[in-house]
């Protein structure tokens, strides 16, 4: 199946470009960790809050809470895509930087993928 792509963009042909599955799956997860809760009209409550974490001070409990904020947003959105197995934290200045390891449920495939946000070098 043929999803349409994130962000929106059109292809060589002038169309809306698609993403397949696995593509798809990605663009969720991204939508879902970078999208601050109250950012969408008719979801309030969507999304994960990391970004308002970026620049609080670094420490152990944070980097916990920044990593149970994003598992728990997965899993609340996403579950009925894909398990979450792990999601490890790292904000680096104004950089944030997931990884993110699941299982997504209709194709038994197991993915890692790294998401970053912010400024890099």
């Amino acid at each position: 199946m043929k999803s349409v792509a994130f962000p929106y963009e059109l292809d060589a042909c002038g169309r809306t470009a698609v993403a397949d599955d696995a593509n798809h799956i990605r663009d969720l997860i991204y939508q879902v960790l970078f999208t601050s809760p109250g950012e969408r009209v008719m979801r309030p409550t969507f999304g994960s809050g990391l970004l308002q974490l970026t620049f609080a001070p670094n420490s152990p409990e944070l980097a916990a809470t920044i990593q149970f904020l994003a598992q728990g947003a997965l899993q609340q959105w996403l579950g009925g895509l894909i398990i979450v197995e792990a999601v490890d934290v790292v904000a680096d200045d104004a950089t944030l930087r997931v990884t993110v390891q699941y299982l997504v449920r209709q194709t038994a495939i197991r993915e890692v993928q790294t998401f970053v946000q912010g400024a890099t070098p």
